[in-house]
C-alpha cells in the first residue's frame, strides 16, 4: 500500500523538520510548504491524507487555510500549531473545521498521537457513521442531528450538548465517540452532579498515594481513565467554581496533575459536555466561567424535545415495547389508536425518558395484547384513574352578566394551562387544544394575549 502523505505548513524550518522527521518515523512521508501560497499549490498538485498548518505565516492565517480546506476537500484531516497559551486561536480553527490543534513548543507524544488519530480517518477501516438505527426518527430535527454528528465524528472538538432533561443527550454524546476514529477507545460518561465537591479533583484528575488521609494508594483519575478515548461531562453546569478554574486548564494544556504530584501528565481526551440548563444563562449569571463555557462550547448541538417531533413518537413507541417486550421471542403488543393520539397530543415535559415510564406502566395495566388510553395514565388526561377535578359550577345570570366576558375568561384560562404546560411553545399547545397554529395565534390576539 503506497505510503500515507502530509502536508506540513510553517515557516520555521527547524519546527518544519521536527514534524517531517517524526512522520517519517512513522512511516508518513512530507510534503514542506513555508507559505499559504505554496501550500495551495501543493493541494493542487497531491492527494494528502494530512495537513498541519501554523497559525501565523508570512502571507497570511492558517485559519483561513484551514476554511478553504473545510469547503473544497471535508476529508482531509487538518490540524493547526497554535503558539504556547493561545487557547483562543486553537479555538477559532476548530470552529473553521480544524481536526485537532498542538501547541507549541510541539510535544511529539502529543503530536504522534494526533497523526495517529487522523491515519485512523483517512487510512483506517471505513466507519458507518449513519447512526439512524441508534437515534430513531425520521422527523426534520433528528435528520438534521444525524447530518451534524456525521460531521462532528470527523473531529476532535469540544461539543456542547444541549436539550431538556430526558431528550437523549448521553445517546447523542456516546454516538459521536461510536462514529469517531475514538470509538476504540474508552467513553467515559459522568455526572457532575453526583460527586460530592471535596472529593471532586481526585475523581477527575486522580491522586498519588498519600496525598491525603485515606489515599493508601495511587488512583486514576476520570482524565487517565478516559485517555485516548472520549469524556462526557454531563450536567456540567453543576461542577463548583473552583473545579471549573482546574477543568479549563486541563482542557487548555491537555494535561492533568494528580492530587499530591509533582509533575502533569499528559492526556489526550476529547470533552463532551451536556447540561439541561441554560449554560450562557448562567454565564451571564455569573454562576459559570465564560472562558470555561468558550472551551466547551466550540461546537453546539441542540437535542429536540420530544414535542418538536411528535411525528417520531409512534415509531419511538414500537422500538421502546418492542424492547419491553422481549422483541421477537414475545407476543406483539400494540397500542390503540386512541391511546396513540392521546400520547401525540401529549406535551411530554420529561420527553423519551417519560414516554419509556409511561409506556412501561401501561405494560403493567393492560389487559390482553393492546394498550388502551386508560392504561397510559397521562397527567390531567380524563380516564386516567387519577382524580379529575370538580367542575366550577356555571354561575348564575343577573343584571350585570355578560357572557362573553365570562367566556373569554374560560378560554383565556384553558389557553393559559396549554402554554404552560407546553411551556410556552405555541405549536405545542395548538396540538394540545385540537386546533390549528394559525387558529391560536387568532385567539391569542383576541383575547390580548400576544
Amino acid at each position: 500500500m503506497e505510503r500515507p502523505l502530509a502536508l506540513v505548513i510553517d515557516d520555521e524550518p527547524d519546527i518544519c523538520e521536527l514534524i517531517h522527521l517524526t512522520l517519517q518515523r512513522m512511516d508518513i512521508d512530507s510534503e514542506l510548504a513555508g507559505t499559504l501560497k505554496e501550500a495551495r499549490r501543493l493541494l493542487e498538485e497531491h492527494s494528502f491524507d494530512l495537513c498541519i498548518t501554523d497559525m501565523q505565516l508570512p502571507d497570511g492565517n492558517g485559519i483561513d487555510l484551514v476554511g478553504e480546506i473545510t469547503q473544497e476537500r471535508p476529508e482531509l484531516p487538518t490540524a493547526v500549531i497554535t503558539a504556547y497559551g493561545s487557547m483562543d486561536a486553537a479555538v477559532q480553527a476548530l470552529k473553521a473545521g480544524a481536526f485537532d490543534f498542538v501547541p507549541k513548543p510541539v510535544d511529539l507524544a502529543m503530536l504522534r498521537q494526533l497523526v495517529d488519530g487522523a491515519m485512523q480517518l483517512t487510512r483506517g477501516p471505513k466507519i458507518d457513521r449513519r447512526s439512524r438505527d441508534t437515534l430513531l426518527g425520521d422527523s426534520p430535527a433528528m435528520q438534521k442531528i444525524r447530518g451534524t454528528i456525521i460531521k462532528l465524528a470527523r473531529s476532535n472538538a469540544p461539543v456542547y450538548i444541549s436539550g431538556e432533561s430526558g431528550t437523549g443527550k448521553e445517546l447523542v454524546a456516546r454516538t459521536i465517540h461510536d462514529k469517531g476514529n475514538r470509538r476504540e477507545q474508552p467513553f467515559v460518561p459522568v455526572n457532575c452532579g453526583a460527586i460530592p465537591s471535596e472529593l471532586m479533583e481526585s475523581e477527575f484528575f486522580g491522586h498519588v498515594k498519600g496525598a491525603f488521609t485515606g489515599a493508601n494508594r495511587d488512583k486514576q483519575g476520570l482524565f487517565q481513565a478516559a485517555d485516548g478515548g472520549t469524556l462526557f461531562l454531563d450536567e456540567v453546569a453543576e461542577l463548583p467554581p473552583a473545579m471549573q478554574v482546574k477543568l479549563l486548564r486541563a482542557i487548555q494544556e491537555k494535561a492533568v496533575r494528580p492530587v499530591g504530584a509533582e509533575h502533569e501528565v499528559s492526556v489526550d481526551v476529547r470533552i463532551l459536555s451536556a447540561t439541561h440548563q441554560d449554560l450562557a444563562q448562567l454565564v451571564e449569571e455569573g454562576t459559570f466561567r465564560q472562558d470555561l463555557f468558550y472551551r466547551i462550547n466550540v461546537i453546539q448541538l441542540a437535542v429536540p424535545s420530544l414535542r418538536e417531533r411528535r411525528d417520531d413518537i409512534p415509531l419511538l413507541v414500537n422500538h421502546v415495547l418492542e424492547r419491553l417486550t422481549g422483541g421477537d421471542d414475545a407476543a406483539p403488543v400494540r397500542v390503540s389508536d386512541t391511546a396513540m393520539g392521546n400520547l401525540r397530543a401529549y406535551a411530554f415535559p420529561g420527553n423519551v425518558r417519560e414516554l419509556e415510564n409511561i409506556l412501561e406502566r401501561a405494560l403493567t395495566l393492560c389487559e390482553g395484547d393492546t394498550i388502551e388510553a386508560e392504561d397510559l395514565q397521562l397527567p390531567d388526561h380524563p380516564g386516567n384513574g387519577a382524580a379529575v377535578e370538580a367542575a366550577e359550577p356555571a354561575p348564575e345570570p343577573d343584571d350585570d352578566f355578560a357572557l362573553d366576558d365570562y367566556l373569554a375568561d374560560v378560554e383565556r384560562n384553558v389557553v393559559v394551562k396549554a402554554l404552560e404546560k407546553t411551556r410556552y411553545n405555541k405549536t405545542a399547545a395548538a396540538q394540545l387544544l385540537g386546533i390549528s397554529f394559525r387558529a391560536l395565534r387568532y385567539k391569542l390576539k383576541k383575547l390580548d394575549m400576544e
